[in-house]
């Protein structure tokens, strides 16, 4: 077992990690592409027609583009509520104040701990003068990144990421050892397919006490939603699935499926979103990729 550490000694380490990630410089792109029979981007490479397809993970730069996430303030101890505010910078400097919606929100935030143990997928509110707020704890001290999925009217798609250190006791988890099926609230979800860098699908089947689940409840206009992280940088892509709710074609359950591409040979953290019975419940996997396979 690890001894809890407090953070000041804690972040010194992290400095390093992290500096090294947020100083690749302005680059785009996602750690898995996804081909959707419905969206013609992906969600992290944010390709289309007119676009050049990016050729760097997503999530690891505070500026892209023009845009700049900007400073997060936020409690700066665990277990102390209060907000949690930010703001989108467009390239005059300026606050951004009009957004295209991606999935039925103007901007998906996905806070996750370094070390993967703490997840959250949320949607602040927008104030006129352009600022995103919520309600806001964090559960356990350490550093954290903070992630904005975005597209603002007239701009590119994007994923801006941002760390925040948080004070508090601090004891280093251990990353969940590679398995294919997830335990949660009763609900089994199994994993097939392989993440690789050569590309293919990748599914997940619900099912709770032994049953498959059938009637999956539309959450953001998709029967479920997939993040994915890469352990070390935390190099990120938010994906949505193949086929939307009504479409006559694809049915709400008990699969889900995306296509995907790792950027590289690596370890991945899985988190999957998906709505039953009026309940949004996440279920995590841990993943490894090799070149090519």
């Amino acid at each position: 077992m690890n001894t809890p550490i407090k953070l000041a000694a804690y972040a010194g380490g992290l400095a390093v990690i992290f500096a090294a990630a947020l100083g690749l410089g302005a680059a785009t792109g996602s750690p898995i592409d996804m081909s959707n029979t419905h969206d013609t981007t992906t969600h992290g490479g944010h390709t289309d027609a007119g676009t050049a397809v990016a050729t760097a993970p997503a999530g690891l730069q505070v500026s892209e583009q023009g845009y700049t996430l900007s400073e997060v303030t936020a409690p700066t101890e665990a277990n102390n509520p209060g907000a949690l505010n930010f703001r989108i910078l467009g390239p005059s400097g300026a606050a951004v104040t009009e957004y295209d919606e991606l999935h039925e929100k103007q901007l998906h935030l996905i806070v996750v701990r370094s070390d993967t143990s703490e997840f959250r997928h949320v949607h602040p509110v927008r104030a006129t003068d352009g600022t995103w707020s919520l309600d806001w704890s964090w559960p356990r001290g350490g550093t954290y990144r903070v992630f904005a999925d975005f597209q603002p009217t007239g701009g590119p798609q994007l994923t801006l990421g941002r760390n925040v250190d948080v004070a508090g006791d601090f004891a280093p988890a251990t990353l969940p050892r590679e398995t294919r099926v997830a335990e949660v609230d009763g609900y089994q979800v199994t994993l097939s397919g392989d993440l690789s860098t050569a590309g293919g699908e990748l599914a997940v089947t619900v099912a709770r006490d032994g049953k498959a689940v059938t009637d999956l409840q539309p959450y953001l206009g998709a029967f479920g939603h997939l993040v994915a992280l890469r352990t070390g940088d935390l190099a990120y892509l938010h994906v949505h699935p193949q086929g939307e709710p009504g479409d006559g074609v694809t049915a709400p359950g008990p699969g889900v499926r995306f296509h995907a591409q790792a950027p590289s040979d690596g370890t991945y953290r899985l988190f999957l979103d998906f709505q039953h019975e009026n309940v949004v419940r996440t279920a995590e996997f841990t993943v490894s990729t090799h070149e090519g396979h």
